[in-house]
């Protein structure tokens, strides 16, 4: 079952028209949720950066897009999907509705749909076996500035860099901005590990701002043993790193193993994991 509008409607049923500008234009942002039991990971901060994207883009927020409607449409959601009492993966999307061109027509009225599926681990864990390779995606570059950091549905690069990545065997692909700094990977945010230094790109680099990085960089600045610093990485960098990770909502925090000829460990990624599933048995 699909939420539009806050009608249960079934998947066949659940169609937008040619018209929509989310279809058109990309006129449109989305979050992707991880649920479990019924609990939202991190709704707050997933709620706000919504609203500040919905601001950015000059979309008019409707007055019933509070906190606690939204948060009720994603668990209506859930149940009617059978999946209030397991792990799912939702997405949350806002569109200007219909009309215009690239100006919006005064009839344009913002709309939602919310989607839920299966997720099927419910915890954060890195798995010791598995393998992260990753190279860099140099075919397309990023502009820098706060923009290129929405979570629009203007993800042309994060799509042809998969197909990119899976044509090539790499499990992941690095992301650049016109500077030629790395700013995130595919998928998720990146960080890297020199030391007691942690640095991560800043958001005025290009890069999502990422609701799991928001945690980790938290998790981090509590730590008196290690220097955080949001600056540019350049891709020189990459092969002088002690490790190197990625972080998303939904896998929590993935390990890269191999850039190129160097290999990495993960033993301060564990660490962070560790600090970030105790955090979350605190909020639950």
């Amino acid at each position: 079952m699909v939420n539009y509008n806050g009608t249960l409607v079934s998947q066949d049923d659940a169609k937008l028209t040619i018209a929509n500008r989310g279809y058109k234009y990309g006129d449109a942002l989305f979050e992707t949720l991880k649920v479990v039991n019924g609990k939202i990971f991190f709704w707050e901060d997933h709620y706000f950066r919504l609203m500040s994207s919905m601001r950015i883009l000059r979309m008019d927020i409707p007055m019933a897009f509070t906190m606690e409607f939204l948060e009720a449409e994603i668990l209506k959601t859930i149940e009617a999907n059978d999946l209030l009492t397991s792990a799912a993966r939702v997405r949350v999307n806002v569109d200007r509705g219909e009309g215009g061109k690239y100006f919006p027509s005064k009839e344009a009225n913002v709309a939602f749909n919310i989607t839920a599926e299966v997720h099927h681990d419910p915890f954060y864990t890195i798995d010791e076996t598995a393998t992260c390779l990753v190279d860099l995606y140099k075919d397309y570059y990023v502009a820098p500035g706060l923009l290129s950091g929405l979570k629009s549905n203007n993800k042309a690069i994060q799509v042809i860099g998969s197909i990119y990545a899976q044509e090539n065997d790499f499990d992941n692909c690095f992301v650049l901005n016109t500077n030629k700094s790395i700013i995130e990977a595919l998928n998720g945010n990146l960080f890297l590990v020199k030391g007691d230094k942690i640095k991560t790109p800043p958001l005025e680099d290009g890069c999502l701002k990422g609701v799991m990085r928001k945690q980790v960089l938290e998790i981090l600045d509590k730590d008196v043993n290690v220097i955080v610093e949001e600056a540019s990485i350049s891709p020189f960098e990459l092969q002088k790193a002690d490790e190197l990770f990625i972080t998303n909502v939904i896998q929590g925090i993935v390990p890269v193993t191999k850039y190129r000829k160097k290999t990495y460990s993960s033993d301060f990624a564990e660490k962070v994991l560790n600090k970030l599933n105790a955090k979350l048995r605190l909020l639950s």
